[in-house]
């Protein structure tokens, strides 16, 4: 009978192994051993093998025969791994990160806006009001987690009314974006009513099948949140 490993070990392995190839602290071309991993962390060869095959699932490392394990450039990366992008934004390349990540915001959602003015059902509509309802409150309250929580659902909500499973697989990609902007610090004490305004009106647009209105309202949404965090970080 094999015994797997605690998770508790391995996970701790791979998040600090990632953190510190996201953050450029460990370099492209730098070799790593089964042994010295162990070592360092004090875990078997087994859960130190297991951290590394995810991390090269991921692109981070490679890993050959008489050559060792490889740190990986950039490029090499599967950047829509939340756990990636989690880890930059842990980083030092934050501000670069959420550049990126508004980026391709911009995008995806003013799209997933407009299908789903076009798809969305009668429970996505509901779920969508609801949502901004929650944020409403929680916006007032200054309950920034609450309000995270809401926020997510919503644009969540919205990536898979647009009926595109394409679309639909990004909501950990862009969940990663609004929990990093939340936990640090880039929100505002209280988040901003005219935000909250324009998500009521992608979900009323929704609601009565205005592409135009969703995708407009989706931009506006993205190119508020990208000036806010810029104004934040530079606090």
């Amino acid at each position: 009978m094999t015994i797997s490993p605690p998770l508790g070990q391995h996970a701790s392995v791979l998040s600090a192994l990632g953190a510190r190839i996201a953050s450029g602290a460990a370099k492209p071309g730098q070799v790593l051993t089964l042994e010295a991993v162990g070592s360092e962390f004090g875990v078997s060869r087994s859960v130190a093998r297991e951290a590394i095959r995810v991390l090269e699932s991921m692109g981070l490392v490679a890993s050959r025969r008489r050559v060792g394990i490889t740190i990986q450039p950039r490029q090499q990366w599967n950047v829509f791994d939340p756990r990636v992008i989690r880890w930059r934004l842990d980083s030092e390349d934050r501000a670069a990160q959420l550049v990126s990540l508004s980026e391709l915001r911009r995008g995806i959602e003013p799209v997933a806006a407009a299908l789903a003015a076009e798809r969305a059902d009668g429970e996505q509509c509901r779920v969508l009001a609801a949502a901004v309802s929650d944020m409403v409150v929680h916006g007032r309250s200054g309950d920034l987690e609450a309000y995270l929580r809401a926020d997510t659902l919503f644009h969540r909500t919205l990536l898979e009314a647009s009926g595109n499973e394409m679309l639909g697989a990004l909501d950990d990609v862009v969940e990663e974006v609004l929990s990093g902007r939340t936990h640090h610090g880039m929100m505002p004490a209280r988040p901003n009513p005219e935000a909250i305004a324009l998500h009521d009106e992608v979900a009323r647009a929704v609601r009565l099948g205005d592409a135009a209105a969703a995708e407009r309202a989706m931009r506006a949404i993205i190119d508020e949140a990208a000036a806010a965090m810029r104004i934040e970080h530079q606090r």
